[in-house]
């Protein structure tokens, strides 16, 4: 089930902007006929919060029924959980976690926390439905102190086990050729697997960008 948020119009929207940005081809049962490449897993870091803010749901602009946005380029990610067949997995828990536009974290450890943006959540919850699918409204990453590369944290549990931890990083940024995080991931082709594009949402007129990141893991979907 879809964690709950808090204003009845405000998870209509969400579920409409979820519904709108999903590729249709990843809909499309039994289009793979050989195993996919899966989604290298890289470090946890730091930064994954100490204490779980109040609101954990997917909309990380804004917490709880505050009126005010967080600061930064609005971005509706979205994707699905697929195992290495490309079969969907049903209620995977998948996190995220950032940097504000502040480059500061929710975490005591954030050396510039006194500027950290108290309305932006940071960290985000998404449980996937029958066909894998998860939706978070959040910021386009940004670089911070010792990382070049803007990105998000991504986190993919079912129950009480991790099934894989990565990162997720903006295609062409020039800052990626310089991090030594990105970099660590030393094949070219499974560096591709975590970096996607972030475009600019058509029919936005406040300039709102998608992105789309499958997450292919090495399980069979439970029933």
């Amino acid at each position: 089930m879809t964690p709950p948020l808090h204003d009845p119009t405000r998870r209509l929207f969400l579920r409409s902007a979820a519904a709108a940005a999903i590729v249709p081809f990843w809909a499309v049962r039994g289009a793979y006929a050989e195993e996919l490449a899966r989604t290298p897993s890289q470090t946890e870091g730091p930064f994954y919060p100490t204490k779980l803010p109040l609101d954990t749901d997917n909309d990380l602009i804004v917490i709880n029924d505050g009126i005010t946005p967080g600061v930064g380029e609005i971005t509706h990610l979205t994707g699905k959980v697929l195992d290495a067949k490309g079969n969907p997995l049903k209620n995977a828990v998948v996190e995220i976690w950032q940097c504000d536009a502040n480059g500061a974290y929710l975490h005591p450890g954030s050396d510039n926390g006194d500027k950290r943006d108290k309305n932006f959540q940071g960290f985000g919850r998404f449980v996937t439905g029958k066909t894998g699918e998860y939706y978070f409204r959040t910021i386009k990453p940004v670089p911070y102190t010792v990382r070049t590369a803007p990105h998000i944290h991504v986190m993919v549990k079912q129950g009480a086990k991790k099934l894989l931890t990565t990162q997720l990083y903006i295609k062409d940024h020039p800052g990626n050729a310089k991090d030594f995080v990105y970099l660590s991931t030393k094949d070219e082709k499974q560096r591709a697997l975590i970096t996607v594009p972030f475009e600019k949402v058509k029919e936005s007129k406040t300039g709102e960008l998608a992105a789309n990141f499958v997450i292919v893991l090495g399980v069979t979907p439970s029933e």
